[in-house]
């Protein structure tokens, strides 16, 4: 009966979106999503993961801009969860943004949520994931946003394919929750995979793993919809002997831009045309995880091998090798910058005007650092096991609540106790901050290495002009940070390598058509320089979308007052909301 019932639902969504889009008028999109257990098997071992609807990606959402989504979300999992929507503004809907302990509780086990909002102003690929412990590695899906009526920018392609970039793991996901919570992350996934296969590179007794396939027509030209849900990696992606045009990023067009590959970080969408213009055969497609090279703490290579298949060829490739990418090594991270530093956005003006007068000026460094095991003051440092490894904004690795919802306790006036508001606008100790030196075996790193656990806040008024300096460091590591801001998009002006510099950096900053993002590759050893204003009224998460350093501590929540007006302000929980309490747990 149940299943009767889920496939109504989709259906009903399917006839409702074809109706929409045909007359122009916004429809109500539903879905119910049953997240559960289920055995997979892959290099000779079988795996318990947790999925929706028993699918690995998820369930693809397709809406309309200006549609509603309502999905169900049933809990069958002996864990708590939420489902946040990635990338979706969210206006004046806070609370259906999914983000666990700062806008809502889990859902408990065998519980049922109902999310409600909608989705005005965004065309392109969003999508959907777990945000309570490290369950996005498998329970997330695309959320694609068509343009009213099919009108697309550039001509419209034959075919649109989600591409999801992930990662398989062996380790139980709540088990490697409770590892990064104590500053361990040692563990590491076994592959990579696209769309959930883990591709012929890797094998088990001899017999290959399946690989994803792409079945095209020559002439053809094809809407590529790149995301990364992995956990730990950025990811290089080719296709062997096409190329490809950039159209699109986190729900907004971008100028056309012309490469042969795809840099895509944790939490990004990447939008391309991939025209199907080669001869007639097999060609392989690989993602392929980049990482720092040493002294950086080094993991095994992670990468995963799809195929794009024509139509009209032989089973067998007449025989002949299927063509490969060259890749770059692993370790080089620069093609990452130049890839990201490369796309500017589709100027907009009369919509997306860069705010020229900032109000709030930030400067966020983004690092590791430690703290004392058992709450000491003094401990050796250096990765000794007197210490925990956390991950830090200005010094401050963020608390995360365990019991309670920063956005019910703000709206209700009762966070004595639970946060404060002072997080810092600047680091509290300048220095190099891109000094390899202070990657062990340093020894630069000891003296700057601890730093303190407390969930500090930032609060703005409404409508003010906010800028962000987001600066990498190479304290303990030097990896770079993808850094993601619910509820908001934002202006990326300009990204560069080294420390930023106030005087001469913000000559370089791009006010005419800048990218409008949602999340934001800092690069390794370097900087980003962001704006946007305030004008959407809620508590906030802001973090890093590697789920390590969101976990030990890279993370913070803006809170943004109402505006003068009920239609600039947050309204109260909608009747669906189940507060802390009635999720079955318990408020201080």
């Amino acid at each position: 009966m149940e299943k009767l019932s889920m496939a109504a639902t989709i259906f009903c969504a399917v006839v409702l979106a074809a109706l929409a889009a045909a007359g122009g008028e916004a429809a109500v999109v539903e879905h119910t999503f049953v997240v559960h257990e289920m055995n997979q098997t892959h290099l000779c071992n079988t795996t318990k993961i947790y999925v929706v609807n028993g699918q690995l990606p998820g369930p693809t959402i397709h809406v309309t801009d200006g549609d509603t989504v309502v999905v169900h979300v049933v809990n069958r999992l002996p864990h708590g969860l939420t489902i946040h929507w990635h990338g979706v503004r969210q206006i004046r809907s806070c609370w259906s943004d999914g983000a666990g302990f700062v806008t809502e509780c889990p859902i408990p086990p065998g519980g049922k949520h109902m999310y409600r909002f909608n989705v005005t102003g965004q065309v392109g690929t969003l999508w959907w994931h777990a945000h309570v412990t490290c369950l996005r590695a498998t329970v997330a899906g695309a959320f694609i946003i068509r343009p009213k009526g099919g009108r697309y920018p550039f001509p419209t392609p034959a075919k649109d394919v989600p591409i999801i970039i992930g990662e398989w793991w062996q380790l139980d996901l709540v088990e490697l929750d409770k590892r990064m919570h104590d500053g361990n992350f040692a563990d590491n996934p076994l592959s990579a995979t696209i769309n959930g296969k883990l591709g012929d590179l890797k094998n088990c007794s001899g017999k290959p793993e399946e690989s994803f396939v792409l079945d095209v027509v020559r002439g053809e030209t094809y809407l590529l919809r790149i995301v990364n849900t992995a956990l730990f990696s950025e990811y290089y992606f080719k296709v062997a002997g096409h190329t490809f045009t950039v159209v699109g990023a986190d729900g907004y067009y971008l100028t056309p831009y012309k490469t042969d590959m795809v840099t895509v970080a944790p939490g990004e969408a990447i939008d391309v045309l991939m025209a199907a213009d080669a001869p007639p055969a097999h060609y392989h497609m690989v993602a392929l995880a980049n990482q720092p090279p040493e002294p950086d703490p080094q993991i095994p290579g992670f990468d995963s091998r799809g195929l794009v298949r024509y139509a009209g060829s032989s089973h067998n490739n007449n025989g002949l090798p299927v063509s490969t990418p060259l890749m770059p090594s692993q370790h080089n991270t620069m093609p990452s910058y130049y890839f990201h530093n490369n796309l500017t956005g589709l100027a907009h003006p009369d919509r997306h005007r860069v705010p020229m007068d900032v109000e709030e000026r930030l400067y966020f460094t983004l690092g590791l650092g430690s703290i004392c095991r058992n709450g000491t003051k003094t401990c050796q440092r250096r990765r000794s096991r007197e210490t925990i490894v956390v991950a830090t904004m200005n010094n401050v690795s963020f608390r995360h609540p365990t019991n309670t919802s920063l956005l019910e306790r703000y709206y209700d006036g009762r966070t004595s106790g639970l946060y404060t508001e002072d997080l810092p606008d600047h680091p509290p100790h300048p220095y190099n901050y891109t000094d390899r030196a202070l990657i062990p075996p340093g020894p630069l790193e000891e003296a700057l290495e601890p730093m303190f656990k407390a969930t500090k806040l930032r609060r703005f008024r409404y409508n003010t002009s906010v800028e962000i300096i987001f600066q990498s460091t190479a304290l303990l590591q030097s990896d770079s940070n993808p850094m993601h801001l619910h509820g908001y998009d934002f202006f990326v002006l300009a990204m560069g390598i080294g420390n930023y510099n106030p005087k001469t950096d913000p000559e370089k900053f791009n006010y005419h058509n800048p990218q409008l993002r949602n999340t934001v590759q800092v690069p390794r050893t370097g900087w980003a320089a962001v704006r946007f204003v305030t004008d959407n009224p809620g508590m906030w998460y802001l973090h890093c979308h590697f789920e390590f350093h969101i976990i030990m501590g890279m993370a913070t929540a803006f809170i943004v007052e109402n505006g003068p007006t009920p239609e600039t302000s947050l309204p109260p929980p909608p009747p669906e909301f189940k507060r802390c309490g009635s999720n079955g747990l318990t408020q201080p």
